[in-house]
């Protein structure tokens, strides 16, 4: 449950990044939009995103916190 939280919630802030992404292009801004993808939340949101995808991939439980037992 708590990996679902955590990546439900990493999900709706790169959205919120996306959007904010989507209304600088939308303006003509490209610089500051460029500046957003390279080094602000865009990135950052990204990078959150890929670790918790990536910590449960590696790791000894499951998605549901249950250790893995194979075939029984």
């Amino acid at each position: 449950m708590r990996y679902e939280k955590q990546t439900q919630k990493a999900l709706d802030n790169l959205d919120v990044a996306l959007n904010q992404l989507y209304i600088l292009i939308k303006n003509g801004k490209q610089k500051e939009a460029m500046q957003l993808m390279e080094e602000g939340s865009i990135k950052n949101r990204y990078e959150e995103l890929q670790n918790i995808i990536t910590i449960s991939s590696v790791g000894s439980l499951g998605a549901r916190g249950t250790a893995q037992t194979g075939t029984l």
